[in-house]
């Protein structure tokens, strides 16, 4: 079943705008230092970090619950799978809101996919409730 789904249209000239303002800031207010290393390692500096500042946009509309009430900027997180495969990370508030949505005898699945196309950054969340399997007797 789906929980929530979000989406983000982020525009990487005012990521990149806003960092050439507050730099470093910036960087620590929103992003965790994994996103950091990956986006400041990265060609497209500007692009990696809207695309990660989308995401956590769609994220917080697919929880419900926007960056506010106990949800801050850091307790989502985009990190790379093995693959290259984006997923999202929760932690502190994000992840208590998370349990708090899944219902019973679920485990929740984030499905996250982001892209740009410049002057654009685009992120969508999809939130799935699973059934748990039960253990065989």
């Amino acid at each position: 079943m789906i929980l929530g789904i979000g989406s983000d249209l982020c525009d990487i000239r005012r990521i990149e705008n806003t960092l050439q303002k507050f730099g470093t800031r910036f960087e620590a207010r929103v992003f965790t230092t994994l996103e950091r290393k990956t986006s400041n390692n990265r060609n497209h500096r500007s692009a990696s970090f809207a695309k990660r500042f989308a995401a956590k946009e769609a994220c917080a509309k697919a929880l419900g619950s926007g960056v506010k009430n106990g949800i801050n900027w850091k307790d989502m997180a985009v990190v790379n799978l093995p693959s290259g495969k984006p997923a999202m990370f929760l932690q502190n508030g994000a992840a208590k809101l998370l349990d708090d949505l899944t219902p019973k005898g679920h485990t929740a699945i984030l499905h996250l996919t982001i892209t740009d196309e410049h002057p654009y950054a685009q992120a969508f969340v999809v939130i799935e409730a699973r059934v748990l399997e039960q253990a065989s007797k």
